[in-house]
């Protein structure tokens, strides 16, 4: 009895002295998870910073990582350390009131696997741990000082292909986005192929202490799992012809009850589902799961059978709503296609009417599209729909504009459109409507604030090749490399996909060899090509003669992908009239708009005198109790604040080169701090590799 007093006491004290951190997640002074917090709300109740003095904010430190390129990580603030992972896939820890280097871990990557959205931090009793990934690897690092946990994985690293079936063992396979930790587990996104040759999406949790696996979730079912019959493939969970349904975006955890909340993406291949018809579950849902066991509580489905690429890209929001005078517990979930979904917490009932509404049918040779695809009544979209233009949405200030208006009339603009070998106009586009930058919100008060695109793309299907004599390496390129850099080779620079025309010229063989193996950037890898194949490749993008072959069976899809086209004018810009990008106030409480604005600046029409246009953004808002909004992700290189009341901008200043991220903020020592990440490089922009601080003089 004694020592549960004295343990009582002591408890009592530590609550006083450490203003009751009792649950360090929720710690407002730190900013110890991705996005904020478990709950993903962007939200921070420090309020030193205010509207009232936030034209104040100056730059107190800046910290030039060890190499440059697009950096999409949330900085992680922790024990009075600032977490960061470069272009290049190295780790550092920062004083997180000077920006000085603590430790840094690893080295630069010449053939980078991926981006990365920053770290997860573990808090236990006696340690911390920082886990990252490279490619296919989860990586456990010692918080204080950065060195290896040995006990963990193999040797301090976890080959994330763990628990899958053997097929999907050498399939590609990374993670962007950090992990989810519940107690002692750590539940992993993964981002796979979109393609035929994609591993099969399954959830798994990882002991945070030893790396073992500790339980799965089959994505796409098997015999006898609830979901299976949804699959009229039935051998679709064989991953022999289909795969992903994966989340990569991140979840989002209810720490009280314990819930996890699982976005999920479509299942591949992407744009053409004759070989797995269906509603496809539990690709493209919502999954409330049991954190500590995996188990389903409820899902509910925002595409059947996605063939438009509708991944649902961003963690969902944990908020509080009035409904009939009462408090309700709520999940509300962004959507690529512009959609607001709002569900109570636990058991899944929609907070406002969806709609299960007609769309067209598939024309293609083996494809059946759904019949059916829910629409939520409230709240109106957060960008426009490809049905609601008209010609007079042609941007005004296009100077090819019968070019632009010749195609947009030979484009099928219905909404939910299937892909065809005519075009199709994707509104919102490919990367939405909402992004992985993700949903700020005031929690208590049921508003979100999410920043959206308006950026029109093309989407188009033509046949794959027939079986006449053709290169092996001509063949390889055709199925793996044309829909992004286009059979010409020439790529699609305005929408990110280099030309490869010299790419021989520009890199060696061995680079080559690796980029293709392990991928870059958006581009996935094929570590399943053999080396007599990725030779192939090779000596075909170089241009060398090859013996020619013929195909040896018909092709596994009968039509493919022709590439992600933006809608653009011949100066570049968007095709679309403006807003090209809109920051916006929604109150869930009765699903109408608080307020929209046009958000981020294009230079080029600015100079002329034009009003302002928006932009194409990535990256998400930090929100604070006390009225404001610091946001970036846009390539004219701003960090702005906004009054989250009014949507006025109240601050602006020039950072070293465009954040497409989402900032952090913090106190330490007394003083608040907003921070992020500057490596520029996306949408064209120049090349930075910086974290900047943002503090009150």
């Amino acid at each position: 009895m004694n020592i549960l007093k004295n343990l009582s006491l002591i408890a009592f004290i530590s609550c006083i002295l450490f203003a009751c951190k009792t649950n360090p997640e929720f710690d407002h002074r730190e900013w110890s998870d991705y996005l904020g917090g478990p709950d993903r709300n962007h939200f921070s109740k420090l309020d030193q910073i205010t509207p009232q003095n936030v034209d104040q904010l100056k730059m107190v430190w800046r910290f030039s990582m060890p190499d440059s390129g697009q950096m999409q990580m949330n900085p992680i603030v922790y024990d009075g350390l600032l977490y960061g992972v470069s272009a290049g896939l190295q780790v550092v820890a920062l004083n997180a009131a000077t920006g000085e280097l603590v430790w840094k871990h690893g080295e630069s990557m010449k053939a980078w696997y991926s981006l990365s959205r920053g770290v997860a931090v573990w808090k236990g009793d006696n340690e911390a741990r920082v886990f990252y990934t490279t490619g296919q690897y989860l990586h456990a690092l010692n918080a204080k000082t950065g060195e290896v946990i040995e006990s963990f994985g193999d040797h301090g690293k976890l080959d994330l292909h763990t628990g899958l079936p053997e097929i999907a063992k050498n399939k590609f396979m990374l993670s962007a986005t950090p992990g989810t930790i519940y107690k002692n587990l750590i539940i992993m996104p993964t981002r796979l192929s979109e393609d035929y040759d994609a591993a099969p999406g399954d959830l798994r949790a990882f002991d945070v202490i030893t790396g073992k696996l500790v339980w799965t979730f089959h994505n796409i079912p098997y015999p006898g799992e609830p979901g299976y019959e949804t699959w009229e493939n039935k051998d679709a969970w064989k991953n022999e012809e289909v795969g992903a349904a994966n989340n990569w975006c991140g979840m989002t955890l209810d720490t009280k009850s314990g819930i996890l909340f699982v976005p999920t993406g479509s299942a591949a291949p992407d744009f053409y589902g004759g070989h797995r018809l269906g509603s496809n579950l539990y690709a493209n849902c919502l999954l409330a799961m049991d954190a500590a066991t995996g188990k389903r509580i409820w899902h509910y489905q925002f595409v059947h059978h996605d063939i438009w690429d509708r991944d649902v890209p961003t963690p969902p929001n944990l908020i509080t709503v009035i409904r009939d005078g009462k408090k309700v517990e709520a999940v509300s979930q962004l959507t690529k296609q512009g959609f607001v979904f709002v569900f109570e917490r636990s058991t899944g009932k929609p907070l406002f009417e969806i709609e299960e509404k007609p769309f067209p049918a598939s024309v293609m040779e083996g494809e059946r599209a759904w019949e059916t695809q829910p629409v939520p009544v409230k709240p109106a979209p957060i960008a426009r729909l490809a049905d609601q233009l008209t010609e007079n949405d042609i941007s005004p200030y296009a100077e090819n504009k019968e070019e632009l208006l010749a195609l947009f009339r030979a484009s099928d603009r219905r909404l939910f459109a299937p892909p065809n070998t005519d075009p199709v106009f994707l509104l919102p586009g490919y990367d939405g409507g909402a992004e992985w930058g993700g949903t700020g919100a005031a929690p208590d008060e049921g508003i979100i604030y999410v920043n959206s695109n308006e950026m029109a793309w093309i989407l188009q299907l033509e046949k794959t090749g027939s079986a006449e004599l053709q290169s092996p390496g001509k063949i390889l390129y055709d199925a793996k490399c044309s829909a992004c850099h286009q059979a010409d080779l020439k790529g699609i620079p305005a929408s990110g996909y280099p030309a490869l025309l010299d790419v021989t010229k520009r890199k060696s063989e061995a680079d080559i060899s690796n980029l293709i193996a392990q991928g870059k950037g958006r581009m996935p890898g094929f570590p399943q090509l053999t080396q007599q194949e990725k030779e192939d490749l090779i000596g075909f993008l170089a241009g060398k003669e090859q013996p020619k072959t013929q195909l040896a069976e018909k092709p596994l899809l009968p039509y493919r992908h022709t590439g992600y086209n933006k809608f653009l004018d011949s100066n570049g810009l968007p095709g679309i009239s403006p807003p090209w990008g809109t920051l916006n106030a929604i109150d869930l409480n009765t699903g109408e708009y608080l307020w929209k604005i046009p958000y981020g600046e294009t230079p080029a029409l600015r100079e002329k005198g034009f009003p302002t246009t928006g932009s194409e953004n990535y990256g998400g808002p930090v929100v604070t109790e006390n009225g404001l909004i610091f946001i970036s992700g846009t390539k004219d290189q701003l960090i702005r604040a906004y009054n989250r009341h009014t949507g006025e901008k109240l601050w602006e200043a020039k950072l070293p080169a465009a954040a497409f991220a989402t900032p952090a903020t913090y106190m330490i020592n007394g003083k608040q701090y907003v921070a992020i990440a500057c490596g520029g490089e996306k949408l064209g922009s120049k090349k930075g590799n910086e974290i900047v601080a943002f503090a009150l003089e």
